[in-house]
């Protein structure tokens, strides 16, 4: 007996592993049908029944409950309820449903159900994976990322680009037709994929097998990491908020509780494969399955979530439905899908809806919709108010193959191109249907055309705009130049108190290849490009060339320049509308790769021939915080700023010319502070005193070089 408590003493029971006895005779108890759930509410004991009843019927949908108080069990303490319960299903794969379905989704406006299954509980929190006292967790130390913004501060104003070639991605300065100024050493292997900018440029993020990595601050240094097994596509809310992510593999959970710690998923997103993302936290606002149509979709159509102006609300696309989200919460609108037959396709409004006799100072928010004719229906296009789900105005159309809408970047307008055919089917051509959204009863006024428009373009900050459009004559030889370019402008007449406006031709050019159309941010100018494997052009419009002498909106077109680029198949202005990117890039092929910078007044800056070049990227700016006022004083001083900015193009140019500026500049100073010397000691002397008025203009009339033998 002393020899036994001795071996006992020597060997404890505790740290014996008996895991693969016990996995081998392991004993199902029925815990597979229970679930535990928590964030119920507190109630007294008296309503307990009523609550019950209440969970009951919610988690219900998704499979049938034991009957009685064996099906759901609610401990009560001190006559309250504890926020807790347990329920039995009759399955254990209802038991599964209810985890996979319900986790996560509200009770209330008050309460959202967090459900996981009682075994998984017996399993994770065992001794050795849950401490018996609590332990309170250590707050990793907070770590600056400086101030995220800091490029803005740029003196002169410069805009920053991205330039990915071969494997490797460098930012710089963009220094017109100076070589770019690296603002990093330019890193290779940054992105296993492509490199994007967030919206207002805060971010950078770059793409590996793992997920998505984003850089900030001055020296672009890592921020957060987003962990998203081989993610494919990425895009971001207006307002930077949000980020949504896109894989074909679905979300496993690990079950070893080592990797669960650091994963940033929970049993409610296995199987999931689209992700929204808040980029403040850095951690998973909402995750979805893709429905089963688009799974066998072979492109699939993205972005998959459509965002409100504000990040307030944002959009999914279902058979017959939209479903729309309050953010943070990411819970339903109304708790229901709004129902829309036969849905095709929808557009958030980018900007707040000033809706007539609407008293919200932001505007309100406003989503466009279509759907298809059906044989007891038409199509039909329609604006729908969010939150209000109230359908502001609806138009019935006949004979429609297709419709895209676009919406004026203010919102205050919003044109649906509509594709139609003739009866017998053979012959397309387009309307043009214009909402004016601010307007009482949002009237729409048509514009018929007998063409078929490729492309539609709205001026940013103006009523005009540009089509691409060409005559359905049954040919489809691409040798031909069949394509016109089509310059209106609105024509607006008062009849009473209701405003109507047509839209008049400024100017047409016909047998033109082209199919792309690209606005200055800032409006007035436009290029219109062809873009295309066996050629390129680009043609460089100024829309309003005599506005200012005649003082009449949309008087003339002019085009400024042209030139071709052969391989040509991407084209972007930058932030301000001072400059033009195109680019070949190699990943649509191997020719002629590179890239070319213009003057928005088409004047060529740089061409450079880069080896395996495939994406030319400005950084975003977010909006400008000048007031009107603010505006309007630097217009009345722009001869001033430009002299300045030209004396610092001419010192970057050429070291000669920088090293006559500075002495210049030397030579003056000395020469003012010699004046003030004695114009000091004048004043003293003399009891009437002047005022000197100095100005000095240095003006370069001509530059010439000779070479002196």
């Amino acid at each position: 007996m002393d020899n036994y408590e001795e071996l006992e003493k020597e060997i404890r029971l505790d740290d014996i592993d008996f895991s693969d006895l016990e996995e081998k005779f392991e004993v199902n108890v029925g815990l597979d049908n229970f679930v535990v759930v928590d964030g119920a509410p507190i109630a007294p004991e008296a309503k307990a029944s009523l609550l019950t009843n209440f969970i009951r019927k919610k988690l219900s949908t998704v499979g049938e409950i034991v009957e009685g108080e064996e099906g759901i069990h609610m401990p009560i303490e001190n006559g309250q309820t504890k926020g807790f319960l347990f329920v039995q299903y009759t399955t254990a794969e209802l038991a599964d449903a209810a985890v996979k379905q319900l986790n996560g989704k509200p009770l209330d406006k008050s309460h959202n159900l967090k459900i996981n299954k009682l075994a998984d509980i017996e399993k994770y929190c065992t001794e050795g994976n849950v401490a018996n006292e609590f332990q309170e967790p250590e707050l990793p130390p907070f770590k600056s990322h400086g101030y995220l913004k800091s490029w803005l501060q740029d003196d002169a104003g410069r805009d920053q680009i991205a330039l990915h070639f071969s494997e490797t991605v460098g930012v710089y300065w963009n220094k017109k037709n100076n070589d770019p100024e690296p603002v990093i050493e330019p890193r290779k292997a940054f992105t296993s994929k492509y490199a994007k900018f967030s919206p207002k440029g805060t971010f950078l993020f770059s793409i590996h097998p793992q997920g998505i990595q984003s850089w900030g601050g001055a020296d672009f240094h890592s921020v957060s990491k987003f962990i998203h097994n081989q993610v494919r596509l990425v895009d971001f809310s207006p307002n930077e908020k949000y980020m949504v992510t896109l894989s074909p593999l679905p979300i496993t959970v690990p079950d070893s509780a080592a990797e669960r710690a650091h994963f940033p998923f929970g049993p409610e997103s296995e199987g999931h494969k689209l992700v929204i993302w808040d980029l403040a936290t850095g951690e998973p606002a909402r995750t979805f399955a893709l429905p089963p149509y688009l799974e066998s979709q072979k492109e699939m159509p993205w972005p998959l979530v459509k965002w409100s102006f504000d990040d307030k609300y944002c959009a999914r696309q279902g058979p017959g439905a939209l479903a729309i989200y309050e953010t943070p919460s990411f819970n339903l609108l109304d708790k229901k899908l709004v129902k829309i037959d036969g849905l095709m396709d929808f557009e958030w409004a980018p900007a707040g809806v000033h809706l007539a006799n609407s008293k919200v100072e932001n505007g309100e928010h406003v989503l466009s919709y279509w759907t298809p004719e059906s044989t007891n229906q038409t199509a039909r296009v329609a604006l729908m108010q969010i939150p209000s789900k109230q359908v502001l105005r609806t138009v019935n159309l006949f004979q429609v193959s297709d419709c895209k809408m676009h919406w004026h970047d203010e919102g205050k307008l919003l044109c649906v191109k509509v594709d139609r055919h003739t009866k017998s089917g053979k012959t397309l051509f387009t309307n043009l249907e214009f909402f004016k959204t601010t307007e009482r009863d949002v009237p729409v006024e048509k514009l018929e055309l007998k063409e078929v428009v490729v492309n539609f373009a709205w001026e940013p900050k103006s009523e005009r705009f540009v089509i691409i459009s060409c005559l359905d004559d049954g040919t489809q030889n691409a040798a031909f130049a069949k394509n016109s370019i089509v310059f209106y402008a609105p024509d607006a007449k008062a009849k009473g108190k209701v405003t109507s406006t047509t839209y008049k031709v400024q100017q047409k050019f016909d047998t033109k290849y082209s199919n792309t159309i690209e606005w200055s941010p800032k409006g007035k100018y436009v290029v219109v490009a062809t873009i295309s494997r066996s050629q390129g052009e680009l043609e460089f419009y100024d829309v309003a060339f005599e506005e200012e002498k005649k003082k009449t909106p949309g008087t003339n077109v002019k085009l400024l320049r042209t030139d071709k680029f052969s391989g040509m198949t991407n084209l972007a202005w930058d932030p301000s509308g001072r400059f033009v990117a195109a680019w070949s890039s190699s990943w649509l092929h191997t020719i002629e790769n590179g890239y070319r910078l213009y003057e928005f007044t088409g004047n060529l800056l740089k061409d450079e021939s880069v080896d395996q070049f495939r994406e030319f990227i400005w950084r975003p700016r977010p909006a400008s915080l000048l007031s009107a006022a603010d505006r309007k004083k630097v217009r009345s001083k722009l001869s001033e700023y430009s002299a300045q900015f030209e004396e610092i193009d001419a010192m970057e140019a050429d070291a000669a010319v920088r090293e006559a500026i500075l002495a210049r500049r030397k030579a003056l100073e000395e020469w003012r502070t010699y004046r003030a010397q004695y114009a000091g000691k004048a004043v003293k002397t003399n009891e009437v005193q002047a005022e000197i008025i100095e100005e000095i203009k240095e003006e370069i009339f001509e530059e010439k070089e000779e070479i002196v033998e």
